[in-house]
């Protein structure tokens, strides 16, 4: 971002290269970074949201003393989509998706604060470890 004289300038060129790459059937996954690793603030120094189709948010947690993953479906373009906060696991047996993390809330935080004990939250009952 430092290399580019005018976020405008950065957002434009994103635009056209990325309508540019999906006219010819490239798919296009962009990564944005987040200063932090667990709490704070998920802010960006670019927001270029608008230009996905597709955004999934991958955020570190703390439980128990470990540092675990989340992911959620923030937005999906032209269609309903799921809105839970499921846990995620990336490890060289691949990634796996979990059961929907129930009971708590303030995981996209990274503390997250149990609300009900984990017998009593309806549906799966995954606790975030």
């Amino acid at each position: 971002l430092n290399a580019v004289p005018d976020e405008r300038f950065l957002t434009t060129h994103l635009h056209e290269l990325l309508t540019y790459l999906g006219q010819r059937g490239i798919i296009s996954i962009l990564v944005g970074v987040q200063q932090g690793m667990l709490g704070g603030s998920m802010s960006s120094s670019l927001d270029a949201s608008y230009l996905a189709d597709n955004v999934l948010m991958l955020r570190y947690y703390e439980h128990d003393g470990e540092v675990k993953q989340a992911v959620s479906v923030f937005k999906k373009r032209g269609s309903l989509h799921e809105r839970t906060i499921r846990r995620f696991c990336m490890s060289d047996r691949g990634i796996e998706v979990g059961e929907t993390l129930r009971g708590y809330r303030g995981i996209l935080t990274g503390v997250p604060i149990q609300t009900v004990s984990a017998g009593e939250a309806s549906g799966a009952t995954e606790s975030p470890a």
